[in-house]
């Protein structure tokens, strides 16, 4: 019985762990107990439990990381982190304890029914945070513009004529501004230094992304994709420190439907219908290539910016791109023929460009500059 693989089920949260087991064979599991969540109470749990090759533990990915996988990892243990909007829910469940959470986790896990997401690197995981914390920026630097614009149109404020929002003539406009209301003239004055310090912020988030393009680890990957039109600096990093490895996708599909953008599907019998796109997976990248393919609906053209992004890289990777330009270019224009909306047909560009992405990258993670990195 020593030798019985146990599956161990954990509900993890901030400060305590519920523990489960379910042991191998058609035994009800059992709920072992709750731990504090640090790593000197997990080593003395798994110590109690048996040898590290009889242990196969879970636990579902949630906002404490994966310090607790990369603890079981230094330990021999086997662990899977559990994608939890995959786990199978029971119809009319309304109870929710963390005992019951990890006796349904164990129960699940020997069963096979729980599905698995990929863990990133520690490196690849600090390049995500940079990525997302400039991502953030932008959506505090969007909602400072909007107060600062309410404010200004509910004083009836408007620029002179001929000058657009939020270009440098507008800003320029804004540094003249004067207000003889004291309680005004602060409001202004914090709302525009926000602004400021935010547009500050991003332009070092970005130059820190612009070291690690082209100086960290990843340099390879995110200069290869930028040889695709609509897939510069901030996107191709963005899109290799969300993803990872591309190996994990032994198919263009497969990556397409990891960032949601296959449709749907309700078949029957002979009947098949297809709805809108899944929208699962990874939300950061499928915002990030529908933002890429609006740039498909100009001519195919290898010039400026581009052109520059492409020195260098291998005669397959352009061969790629221009493969891509002409494609996804037709497409757009063909499915706006056939009378799709504009919205849609960006969208089914989009998923075409997540095939090329896979492409580029199955290309540069098999050469030995990418291995020797």
């Amino acid at each position: 019985m020593k030798d019985t693989i146990k599956y161990v089920g954990l509900d993890v949260s901030k400060e305590k762990i519920a523990v489960a087991i379910a042991e191998e064979g058609r035994l009800e599991p059992r709920y072992w107990g709750m731990i504090s969540h640090t790593q000197e109470a997990v080593k003395k749990l798994m110590k109690k439990l048996g040898s590290p090759d009889t242990l196969r533990v879970c636990y579902e990915a949630g906002p404490t990381g994966y310090a607790l996988y990369r603890l079981f990892l230094t330990l021999g243990i086997h662990c899977e982190v559990i994608a939890p909007s995959l786990i199978p829910q029971r119809p009319g469940e309304r109870i929710k304890t963390d005992r019951r959470d990890s006796i349904r986790l164990a129960q699940l896990f020997r069963a096979g029914e729980l599905t698995s997401v990929y863990v990133p690197t520690p490196e690849d995981e600090a390049l995500r945070d940079l990525v997302r914390c400039r991502e953030d920026a932008k959506e505090d630097e969007l909602r400072a513009k909007h107060r600062l614009s309410k404010f200004l149109l509910r004083n009836n404020i408007n620029p002179p004529s001929g000058v657009n929002k939020w270009t440098v003539k507008y800003m320029r406009w804004l540094d003249t501004l004067k207000f003889g209301n004291a309680h005004l003239r602060v409001v202004f004055q914090e709302y525009y230094h926000q602004l400021k310090e935010l547009e500050q912020r991003i332009l070092r988030l970005e130059e820190e992304i612009r070291i690690q393009a082209n100086e960290g680890v990843h340099a390879p990957r995110i200069q290869a994709l930028q040889a695709l039109r609509g897939v510069a600096l901030v996107t191709a990093t963005s899109i290799v420190a969300e993803v990872g490895s591309f190996k994990r996708f032994s198919t263009p599909r497969e990556f397409m439907a990891y960032v949601g953008l296959i449709p749907s599907e309700y078949s029957s019998g002979e009947r098949r219908k297809q709805g809108n796109i899944t929208k699962t997976g990874n939300r950061h990248v499928r915002r990030l290539l529908v933002e890429s393919a609006w740039s498909y609906r100009y001519q195919p053209a290898v010039r400026g910016e581009l052109k520059r992004r492409q020195s260098g890289q291998s005669p397959t990777i352009q061969a790629i791109s221009w493969k891509a330009q002409n494609r996804l270019h037709n497409k757009y224009y063909r499915l706006l023929s056939r009378g799709k909306e504009k919205g849609k047909a960006v969208t089914a560009v989009a998923r075409e460009l997540a095939g090329f992405i896979w492409a580029v990258m199955q290309e540069v993670e098999e050469t030995p500059r990418f291995k020797t990195n």
